[in-house]
């Protein structure tokens, strides 16, 4: 197995974990449905457990996509740096919706009414922050995106359909989300998630089929 088919199947396994993710990502509210915390508490750390244990598979893939479109002008390169500050931003998103956010719940539950809006407070803050990372993942994800499909688009190293996509994906949804048009709850990150694993999906597919020597 050549070293593009390893990065292009890091790229679709990190995808479809993403997807899986975010199928199952319970909302905010689920969580204080009476009855069911235990259970979509569970199911918050196991669907972000493996969010989080995706983000290391993505950056092989995305080092090895670097390494296949990298040429002088340095778009592929630009590309890689940019998505790796994408990637500790949602980690940091991951870590307050799947690890923090639990925990800040079973506070408040267990909390006598007099004392719960403290914990509320916390817990609000925790969802600002969680947006807050979430909002920066997806433009400079976007951006790196953009970027790598310009490369594409320019050097021909991959399928040139490929290379488009991605760069009607980066502005609009860079659009979307600047503008505010796209709220970055379950559903509108979702549908980035989604977006951006039908781009990295067929890449890893156009990786695996690539028999070009890598340039340096």
């Amino acid at each position: 197995m050549t070293d593009d088919c390893k990065s292009g199947l890091a790229l679709i396994a990190g995808s479809v974990a993403s997807i899986i993710t975010m199928s199952l990502h319970p909302t905010g509210h689920d969580i204080f449905v009476p009855g069911r915390f235990h259970a979509v508490a569970q199911m918050a750390v196991a669907v972000h457990a493996l969010a989080l244990l995706s983000l290391p598979v993505m950056f092989l893939g995305a080092c090895g996509l670097s390494l296949r479109l990298a040429a002088p002008n340095r778009l592929a390169w630009a590309g890689l740096v940019i998505y790796a500050f994408a990637l500790l931003a949602v980690m940091n998103a991951a870590v307050a919706s799947g690890l923090i956010a639990p925990g800040l719940a079973r506070r408040i539950l267990n909390a006598a009414p007099a004392g719960s809006e403290g914990w509320d407070i916390v817990f609000h803050y925790n969802f600002e922050l969680n947006q807050t990372f979430a909002l920066v993942f997806v433009v400079a994800s976007s951006a790196a995106i953009l970027l790598w499909s310009s490369a594409i688009l320019r050097d021909g190293q991959l399928a040139r359909g490929v290379g488009t996509y991605g760069c009607i994906l980066g502005p609009i949804s860079l659009l979307a989300v600047l503008s505010g048009h796209l709220q970055l709850g379950v559903h509108g990150f979702g549908l980035v998630v989604v977006g951006q694993a039908l781009w990295f999906i067929p890449a890893g597919v156009s990786l695996c089929r690539s028999k070009i020597s890598v340039r340096t």
